[in-house]
């Protein structure tokens, strides 16, 4: 069980460290929606901003997804 202290030091570091963005798919982005779905989420845009991280410092553009 955790403790009221370790739910307010948690509660504290979300607040100061953790940022969420929070995405809107409309009925006509279903197939969007459904396609960083079937990726995996979050973990698939998290791996699409690395590789754009790791093109730029290559200095050769973006990398192929696949």
């Amino acid at each position: 069980m955790v403790s009221d202290a370790q739910k307010r030091a948690t509660a504290k570091y979300r607040r100061e460290n953790v940022r969420q963005l929070i995405v809107r798919f409309y009925p006509k982005d279903a197939e969007l929606y459904d396609f960083i779905r079937g990726r995996g989420g979050s973990a698939y845009l998290k791996v699409l901003a690395d590789r754009e991280r790791l093109a730029e410092r290559i200095d050769d553009g973006p990398l192929p997804l696949a």
